[in-house]
């Protein structure tokens, strides 16, 4: 028996030798699918909101489990230059009082000239007096994926000449009424210098689909401006997104955010 209980155990020690071990590492699609999940239930403290101000649109996602309400009220505490009030005032015509807390009034924006024209507005309310030169942009290449790469630009032109971003050699002609108008573009088709970005965020899609996600974009888009945030890096951002390293760019992006919220 004693024999035979040592070579069990012998062939026990040698199979777990010679099973390979498995990589355990989270992979980084598991790592964001599981930083998202969590944001279901994440309430904000006004402190929390406060610093999220200060990460610009990034934060957005952190936001859209708190009531709108308590949102606003942290954004007054912080002092902010625009809160949620003045934007619903603003861009949609109702006073935030009069909106339940899911933040829901009938209006909401699917394509980024929309967008852009509530966003110049809200600007306009608050005073910026070249307002019509900031617009709202996206890049919806891992759209499929529901990922999309948001933009806040100063373009001091309303009809564009540029190099398509993506044959890298097309002439294109664009004006505000067409779609991919609202791309940003470094330089014109002359190599001349076109838009300064102000700030920018890869967002999942679902956290734009409400008019709450809408409101809190514009809102801190609209402060970005105010504040003369500027965001340089967006431009080595956008050739990495392109070329299909989104989710590497919001998992690094949302731990940067939730180092600064303290979550």
């Amino acid at each position: 028996m004693k024999k035979l209980i040592s070579i069990v155990l012998c062939s026990i020690v040698i199979a777990a030798c010679a099973t390979p071990h498995q990589n355990r590492e989270p992979s980084p699609h598991s790592g964001l699918q599981s930083a998202l999940a969590g944001l279901a239930h994440l309430i904000l403290s006004p402190i929390q909101v406060a610093a999220g101000l200060l990460e610009g649109i990034s934060a957005l996602p952190y936001y859209m489990s708190t009531n709108i309400h308590d949102i606003n009220q942290g954004l007054i505490d912080a002092q902010a230059s625009i809160t949620l009030d003045d934007t619903y005032d603003s861009a949609y015509g109702t006073r935030l009082s009069q909106v339940d807390k899911n933040g829901e009034t009938g209006e909401i924006f699917r394509r980024m000239k929309r967008a852009t024209e509530s966003f110049q507005t809200v600007l306009k309310r608050y005073g910026v007096t070249d307002a019509d030169r900031y617009i709202l942009t996206s890049i919806d290449t891992a759209d499929n994926a529901g990922f999309t790469l948001f933009a806040v630009v100063y373009r001091p032109a309303d009809a564009i000449r540029v190099i398509d971003k993506y044959d890298g050699s097309t002439v294109r002609h664009f004006s505000k009424t067409d779609r991919l108008f609202y791309e940003p573009f470094q330089v014109d088709a002359t190599g001349k210098p076109l838009d300064t970005v102000i700030d920018w965020a890869g967002i999942p899609g679902e956290f734009v689909k409400t008019q709450k996600g809408q409101g809190i974009l514009l809102t801190l888009a609209a402060n970005a401006v105010v504040d003369g945030k500027r965001s340089p890096d967006y431009w080595q951002t956008e050739k990495r997104w392109i070329a299909g390293e989104y989710q590497d760019i919001i998992q690094k992006r949302m731990t940067d955010v939730q180092k600064k919220l303290s979550i």
